[in-house]
């Protein structure tokens, strides 16, 4: 698959000290991150990310900001495209997850590796976190304070909201695609949207997600409102589709002429239904689904294989 030259990261200082690693055009496996500093120039890095150059880059940026050791990493979940990197961390680094994530981690190896094959994903080894939690944790970065908000399941089990109150500022993780569909076979249809509604209740003012731009002050209503249409659509889809005893690809195909076809990775409708068929089946949120058919099913839909250009 030939490669597609994609704009370079953008570092964008979102509040004082606080920075957002932006990655266009945030299509498979092209994600942001995020490096929040403390008074002393240590700092807390947002996940990593997907490619051995990419990984690299990003940290030769990071070096840029401080040229102290890193207090720890936090991964938002447990997707490769923001723990790939994990292992390019200094060994006493702690890295910092839910303990679903840690779970994921290990249990998905480099599947998305293997799923998504065009980039080149140079020297990748798998490093969970290492410090779990499973509610919420906060840390203290000198005068700073971070909250780590489980909201799972919703994009994955995992799912964790980095909040800093005071500078009303949240790292969204992938509970935010600004211009893509969501990915939610692997979380719940169900929870997502109270994974919206949890952002809301904190109002932040900058919302860096996990792909797309930075969004500020109206921006962010209006990207959590078309998240919550969409989410609304998969549901009605995926009722109408069940109860018709058609599969989630057919259902897909039906409903593909929707206002959402326009956004990126429009073959995440057929991954989505798939969870959704297994909630309304009365499954646990949690159960997994095999990623193999459901993969299958993207490509059909797509037409052919998925584009990854990280």
């Amino acid at each position: 698959m030939p490669n597609r030259a994609l704009p370079p990261p953008e570092l964008i200082e979102v509040a004082p000290g606080v920075y957002g690693y932006i990655q266009p055009d945030g299509s498979w496996m092209v994600n942001n991150t995020g490096i929040i500093t403390d008074a002393d120039g240590s700092y807390l890095l947002v996940d990593t990310t997907s490619t051995e150059q990419r990984n690299r880059a990003l940290l030769a940026t990071v070096a840029e900001i401080s040229t102290r050791s890193p207090r720890a990493l936090v991964n938002t979940h447990h997707h490769g495209d923001h723990t790939y990197g994990n292992w390019l961390m200094p060994a006493h680094t702690p890295i910092i997850g839910h303990v679903t994530c840690r779970e994921d981690v290990l249990a998905a190896g480099l599947a998305a590796a293997e799923l998504l094959t065009g980039p080149d994903y140079g020297h990748v080894e798998l490093r969970p976190p290492d410090l779990t939690f499973t509610d919420t944790m906060t840390m203290h970065l000198a005068e700073r304070q971070v909250d780590l908000i489980h909201v799972g399941p919703a994009h994955t089990r995992s799912d964790v909201l980095v909040w800093l109150a005071e500078q009303r500022t949240l790292f969204a993780g992938d509970l935010a695609f600004a211009g893509g569909q969501p990915f939610l076979v692997e979380g719940s249809v169900a929870g997502y949207p109270r994974a919206l509604a949890r952002i809301r209740e904190l109002e932040p003012d900058v919302l860096i997600p996990g792909h797309g731009p930075v969004c500020r002050g109206d921006e962010v209503a209006t990207l959590l409102d078309n998240l919550d249409d969409y989410a609304s659509f998969v549901d009605t889809v995926a009722r109408t589709g069940h109860a018709a005893g058609i599969s989630p690809l057919e259902a897909a195909r039906a409903a593909s002429d929707s206002r959402f076809a326009r956004w990126q990775e429009s073959e995440r409708l057929v991954g989505n239904l798939h969870r959704a068929y297994s909630e309304l089946d009365g499954n646990p949120v949690d159960k997994r689904i095999p990623l193999g058919a459901v993969w299958t099913d993207m490509v059909e839909f797509n037409g052919g294989p998925i584009g990854c250009f990280a």
